[in-house]
């Protein structure tokens, strides 16, 4: 069975994010990602978002929480490092007649003046950066002081979390890179931002419906990029192994007696006030 082993080594940061661009490129993460748009809605009201304010939305994806700050009258700038992504959410602003600002842009590096932004959002998309001390600062240095930062993070806990940790025993993550999952930490939170800010956190649900376990597995395998590039890169039999893997973590989580999916995804809804 060719389950994909880490080597030690320096990590090559240029390397790392080379790959993660890739696998967030490839399927089609706006096939899922547009089931979350509830949670930008959430997000936006948790900051207390008002119109005309300036608003940073970051690794936003097809842009739920960028179209759910747009709605709100907000001056909006959308970015990511997936060009495609960005395309799928000026499709969308485009729909509703919203004007946003698209621009591609990494985490970690914001090209964008100190203290630009009144609000700082991102919904399951900043807790992926490779340099995760190094994304927080940039999202504090954008934020002008007394402004807010908002975040939606899957939880380690959490179904989501959990799909992370089984698909990591198949494509384990490069030594030295730290989960994701530790942003639905209020502990890690605590550490990367209460110097400079005050972090207070809320545990949320987001209900996954899928027609089935089968369905929603045929979804994310295609669409959601993690799991997509996670299949593709291992043989037939670790492939077998890890559907296993991934049924039985469903069925754990499942709470649909009617043949359908019904999954509660925990995530923590994140405000973060810059102090002044």
């Amino acid at each position: 069975m060719n389950i994909l082993t880490a080597t030690p080594g320096t990590i090559d940061l240029s390397v790392i994010k080379a790959r993660q661009q890739t696998a967030w490129a490839s399927g089609d993460y706006a096939i899922v990602g547009t089931t979350l748009q509830i949670v930008g809605e959430r997000l936006c009201e948790a900051v207390d978002l008002r119109s005309g304010q300036r608003v940073l939305d970051v690794a936003a994806g097809n842009g739920n929480a960028t179209l759910a700050a747009a709605r709100r009258f907000a001056e909006v700038v959308s970015t990511d490092y997936v060009g495609t992504l960005l395309d799928r959410g000026r499709e969308r602003a485009q729909a509703e007649r919203l004007a946003i600002t698209f621009q591609e842009a990494d985490a970690e590096a914001l090209p964008f003046a100190d203290a630009s932004f009144d609000v700082v959002l991102s919904t399951f998309g900043v807790m992926f950066t490779p340099r995760q001390e190094q994304a927080a600062s940039e999202l504090l240095r954008v934020c002008r002081p007394g402004g807010k930062i908002g975040l939606a993070n899957w939880t380690p806990e959490s179904f989501i979390g959990q799909l992370f940790k089984t698909i990591g025993k198949y494509a384990p993550p490069p030594p030295g890179v730290k989960s994701p999952a530790l942003w639905g930490s209020k502990p890690h939170l605590d550490a990367l931002f209460g110097a400079r800010a005050d972090v207070t956190t809320t545990s949320r649900i987001f209900m996954f419906r899928y027609k089935s376990p089968r369905h929603w597995l045929e979804i994310f395998r295609t669409y959601y990029g993690p799991v997509h590039k996670t299949f593709a890169a291992i043989d037939a039999e670790a492939r077998e192994a890890l559907e296993a893997d991934i049924y039985a973590l469903i069925e754990t989580f499942n709470t649909a007696k009617d043949g359908t999916l019904v999954v509660p995804g925990e995530y923590l809804e994140v405000v973060i006030g810059k102090r002044r």
